[in-house]
């Protein structure tokens, strides 16, 4: 993947009241009709009316090359309600290297007012769009829109998915022939099987030829309007066979933000879920503290850690507004991360200059920055408006509040237990639940479990501080970060924190914490320091689960015992590895679960359900829970595809 984390927008020209590119001086829809050019080439010939009324699949893949205005995306959702089963779900990926801006692409649909439901659904989401994979999920999950800014050739590279319908709708080969090369057409029989489809506009020779070298066959037909032919066909090879889904039942072990996101996914995917907690009730460990900070921390170069925290930023963002959470649950407020030294200083500057969205994060001098803050600030930073607070047990809550999800709480987990194809759970002498599908999400006590006990993961005690608000201190507006945070003023307290311990498993409350995070605000917000002082602090601390490389580990488990007993070899591949059947974890989050969770958890669901998956490849290897016990067999050469197979 590229390091750029910025996109290029679509240059328009407006002509005639239609959109128009620049860069490839062409229309982006027929000018007779566009949405009936669209159900003719797209809808018709990919037989999608008929292939959903028949439907016996929970899910179905449609991949376009090209998402433009968008409009291909509307009128098959609107398809897909009026005729799909209602338990199925829509994957529609779309794959656009010049996204239209928000003004663009509302413009262009204003055009079709029969569409106007799908149109503001569409609108509400699409916002701070980013290089690479952006997942966007719509009416609880019926209908899932991934869009993969970039060049399509890296992007399909980059994909893991069962597509069943391909949409080939980029611009004309004569004016975008870098599209429609013969890696486009490898690239889609790899992500086919024996009943995908595939229709496009064009009748063009070379992708005749080139669909055909790759396996389908190609018919030519009538084309829409003046167009007098276009090209359709189907996949006659199958390079994978479908993936078949499992009974959907699953137990989800830990009643944290982890385990009632991945509990969450499932359950919304019609799954029944059975969630056992330790504690009486859900939320009790880290995931307890009344006030978590939202915002990704980024890194001047575009690394795992960086594109992972964009992605799961703009997801649990995104997850929080179809949530409903109150104002004081979850707060947008935004946040400002102060350059507070030379290094933090130098990353803020470099992270402003990749071009990101102006509304998920922009510089601003320290005069500004006191301005947004309603307080006087030290240091220059970024100003990230969406940024903000949430309430994590009212998260998780919300999370787990779903008439698939059954909560089991008082209820330790203690052995895990595999009987035929199910996965069972006990406490010391009782059977707690049993299921085709489980996924450990307990923190540190993942490592308790047999199957999971070569996990690397190391405690981290973390203490945060609460101080009573002053007159002065109840200006503050937004959520100030430097090497810790405060809070602005939540039912009368503000929130600073955190200690960061390694290897620290005691939770008692100690002063010397508490001086420790009220120190970041002499450095970046001296009046602020000046007001609160004084004030007696009260506090919580908790132990966070963290890794050596600060990565979580999201993932199907290998069995460890036999691939150390029998290690693979040197020619091998990752089917040839011992994995432990429905067995996964979500774990290892450290101080970022709140924007890594729920995003390891809609990865999860993915992987379970055979669906596309909403991160790209690399990063998807970068998270899998085995790559520790894989580097330590000396098994690195698997690394790369052992979460791809």
């Amino acid at each position: 993947m590229s390091n750029k984390t910025s996109c290029h927008q679509a240059r328009i020209n407006w002509r005639s009241g239609q959109p128009y590119s620049e860069q490839f001086s062409d229309v982006y829809f027929s000018s007779e009709n566009g949405l009936n050019e669209t159900r003719h080439v797209f809808l018709a010939h990919n037989q999608l009316e008929k292939r959903w009324q028949g439907l016996t699949s929970n899910h179905f893949t449609i991949t376009e090359t090209g998402f433009g205005t968008g409009l291909n995306f509307l009128c098959a959702s609107q398809l897909w309600n009026k005729t799909a089963p209602t338990t199925a779900r829509l994957h529609f990926v779309s794959i656009e290297k010049y996204p239209l801006s928000f003004t663009n692409l509302s413009r262009a649909l204003e055009l079709w007012p029969e569409l106007i439901k799908e149109r503001d659904q569409l609108l509400t989401q699409y916002q701070m769009l980013t290089n690479g994979f952006n997942r966007l999920i719509f009416d609880h999950g019926r209908i899932t829109l991934t869009l993969l800014v970039g060049d399509v050739g890296d992007m399909l590279l980059q994909l893991k998915a069962n597509v069943d319908a391909w949409f080939l709708d980029g611009f004309a080969p004569t004016k975008n022939p870098e599209m429609w090369q013969s890696s486009l057409f490898n690239c889609m029989a790899k992500l086919s099987h024996g009943e995908t489809t595939f229709a496009t506009f064009t009748s063009a020779g070379e992708v005749r030829r080139g669909l055909e070298k790759s396996g389908f066959t190609v018919n030519k037909v009538a084309g829409f309007g003046r167009k007098r032919e276009m090209l359709c066909g189907q996949y006659t090879k199958s390079f994978h066979a479908q993936l078949k889904t499992p009974e959907r039942r699953a137990i989800v072990i830990g009643g944290g933000i982890a385990g009632c996101a991945s509990a969450h996914t499932l359950a919304s995917r019609g799954w029944q879920v059975c969630l056992i907690e330790r504690h009486a009730t859900l939320a009790q460990e880290t995931s307890g503290n009344p006030v978590a900070v939202l915002y990704p921390r980024l890194a001047g170069k575009g690394n795992a850690l960086s594109r992972l925290a964009l992605s799961g930023f703009l997801y649990t963002s995104r997850l929080l507004q179809q949530l409903g959470l109150n104002h004081m649950e979850y707060d947008a407020c935004g946040l400002l991360q102060l350059g507070f030294d030379a290094r933090e200083s130098a990353r803020c500057k470099t992270i402003a200059e990749q071009g990101l969205p102006t509304e998920l994060v922009r510089f601003v001098d320290k005069g500004n920055a006191s301005k947004l803050a309603g307080t006087g600030l030290m240091h220059d930073g970024l100003y990230f408006p969406s940024a903000g607070w949430v309430d994590p047990t009212a998260f998780c809550k919300a999370l787990a509040k779903h008439n698939n999800i059954a909560i089991l709480t008082s209820s330790y987990a203690l052995k895990i237990l595999r009987n035929g194809e199910l996965w069972q759970v006990w406490d010391k002498d009782n059977l707690l639940a049993e299921a085709p599908v489980l996924i450990i999400a307990g923190a540190n006590d993942t490592a308790n479990f047999e199957q999971s006990a070569h996990l690397l993961l190391e405690p981290v005690r973390g203490q945060i501080t609460f101080v009573n608000a002053t007159a002065n201190s109840r200006k503050l507006k937004t959520v100030i970060c430097a090497d810790g945070y405060i809070s602005p003023s939540i039912s009368g307290k503000h929130c600073l924190g955190a200690t960061f311990s390694p290897g620290d498993t005691s939770t008692d409350i100690r002063t010397k914490d508490h001086q420790a995070n009220l120190a970041m605000l002499r450095r970046t917000a001296p009046e602020l320091h000046q007001s609160l002082k004084s004030q007696p602090a009260t506090g919580r601390a908790a132990l966070r689960c963290a890794t050596s490389d600060y990565l979580p580990l999201v993932g199907q488990l290998l069995d460890s015992t036999a691939l150390t007993a029998k290690p693979p070899r040197h020619n091998a591949d990752s089917t040839c590895l011992p994995w432990l059947e429905g067995l996964y974890v979500n774990t290892g989050h450290g101080s970022k679960g709140l924007i890594t969770a729920p995003l390891g958890a809609e990865l999860l669901a993915s992987m379970i359900c055979g669906e596309p998956t909403p991160i790209d490849a690399k990063l998807l290897a970068a998270l899998d829970p085995n790559r520790f016990l894989l580097r330590k067999l000396g098994l690195r050469r698997l690394m790369t595809n052992v979460a791809i197979r």
